[in-house]
């Protein structure tokens, strides 16, 4: 099995909902760390699992969507409390949508708030 991982960095805000989390329930920032984990059974006719230049596109593009941007303000997060779990998860799939290669069997993000915590979320894309 084969795995490609690419990392950015970014800042975003944000406050915790529906429970007493002290400071959390404050706007706050966190720097970010996302990695974008591919894998995948075979490689294409390059000797590539995946393009690495589309890839970095679209990570950058995530980036820049949510860089500067409180999470509770977005449709995306509407409803839910923007925890890195519900992050992984959502900008996984949005991952999973924008990078199509037929050598890819999953996908999964990681995402850190601070040094020493981090989410991730996996999403199989076709049976290995």
């Amino acid at each position: 099995m084969y795995t490609l991982a690419v990392q950015r960095d970014f800042v975003a805000q944000h406050y915790l909902i529906g429970g007493d989390w002290g400071a959390e329930n404050q706007l706050h920032s966190h720097h970010y760390q996302l990695e974008l984990n591919l894998e995948g059974d075979r490689l294409d006719q390059h000797g590539y699992l995946v393009d690495i230049v589309a890839v970095e596109a679209a990570l950058d593009a995530i980036v820049a969507y949510y860089r500067d941007r409180t999470l509770n303000d977005l449709p995306e997060f509407a409803g839910l409390n923007p925890s890195i779990e519900h992050f992984t998860r959502i900008v996984c799939g949005t991952l999973a949508e924008r990078i199509a290669a037929p050598t890819l069997t999953a996908l999964s993000v990681r995402i850190w708030e601070n040094n020493i915590a981090w989410a991730a979320y996996r999403q199989q894309l076709r049976d290995a």
